[in-house]
């Protein structure tokens, strides 16, 4: 790679000279002398090959060239100041990256709140989103893999924080055989329908969760994908209600009338990696991630205005 000929320090020098209205102004602003300063301006000129600036009676003024370097200079000088700051904070401990693995029924739109808010106090720091489904949140917790892991599991030698519920309810098509029972329906039912379930994503010891045991049975990769089954007429499915609001109110999916169980509302936890302290950043994410699991999911929310 080829090095640049021009150093930060030159562009800074060049866009003070243009924010100050002069020479004798940026000089000032930057405690050095005026020659100085023009002296950095002229090198840069002569190692880039093109001029920067053109003297208008007593002002220098931005030749067209200059005009798009300095606009361009002033993301890089921005670029390099963040860059600083990160290695500084890094330097006291805060982490450059946390991993949060979340289960993927739960709210999509509580996550989005707590990132969101967790943005402008993240000092650069990244997050790494990933979403498994049932076990697959457990193995890659145990694993070392995530530094923070949302689950429905109690998970064993974890001390999880309890969340909130989610609802899930058993639905189908309102034209789908179950339906066209009219009564209530009965665990033997259902057995004799085709289930939809969602496959676990954990390797070691997946899950059945839900599974009835019905010798007709569809196993999708996702919520979403399940969804799109059972709106379709083929099956039924416990489904989270959140994730379904629009192919309820739409019709394409009715709640089964079942005796019991047509609900459930398992309570999710928020777990931390036990062989790694918490980072600061960490602690911070953990603390927003607690205060917008209580958020209605149909609070209204704007994102704020990027910087």
């Amino acid at each position: 790679m080829k090095a640049p000929r021009v150093t930060l320090d030159q562009w800074r020098t060049l866009q003070a000279v243009v924010d100050h209205g002069g020479f004798a102004q940026a000089a000032e602003a930057l405690h050095r002398s005026q020659s100085s300063v023009s002296y950095t301006v002229a090198r840069m000129q002569d190692q880039l090959g093109v001029p920067l600036l053109r003297i208008d009676g007593r002002k220098a003024v931005l030749t067209d060239a200059g005009e798009v370097l300095l606009r361009r200079s002033r993301q890089l000088v921005k670029n390099a100041s963040q860059l600083e700051d990160l290695a500084h904070h890094m330097e006291q401990g805060w982490e450059a990256e946390v991993r949060l693995v979340v289960d993927a029924a739960y709210p999509n739109a509580r996550l989005v709140r707590a990132l969101t808010a967790f943005m402008p106090k993240s000092r650069g720091c990244r997050v790494r989103l990933r979403e498994e489904v049932l076990s697959g949140v457990e193995e890659l917790l145990m694993e070392g893999v995530a530094d923070l892991a949302i689950s429905s599991f109690s998970i064993p030698g974890y001390l999880g924080t309890e969340m909130s519920d989610v609802e899930f309810i058993a639905v189908a098509h309102p034209d789908h055989a179950l339906h066209r029972m009219n009564r209530e329906l009965s665990f033997q039912d259902l057995e004799g329908q085709m289930q939809v379930v969602i496959r676990d994503s954990g390797r070691q010891q997946p899950r059945d969760v839900g599974w009835l045991g019905a010798e007709q049975r569809w196993t999708v990769g996702s919520l979403a994908t399940a969804a799109a089954f059972v709106s379709s007429g083929l099956g039924f499915a416990w489904l989270p209600r959140h994730i379904i609001e629009r192919e309820l109110h739409e019709g394409v999916l009715k709640q089964l009338p079942l005796e019991q169980g047509g609900s459930r509302h398992p309570t999710f936890y928020l777990y931390s990696n036990k062989d790694k302290p918490l980072g600061p950043a960490t602690q911070i994410l953990v603390e927003l991630l607690r205060s917008f699991d209580t958020a209605p999911l149909d609070a209204p929310f704007t994102a704020p205005l990027q910087a």
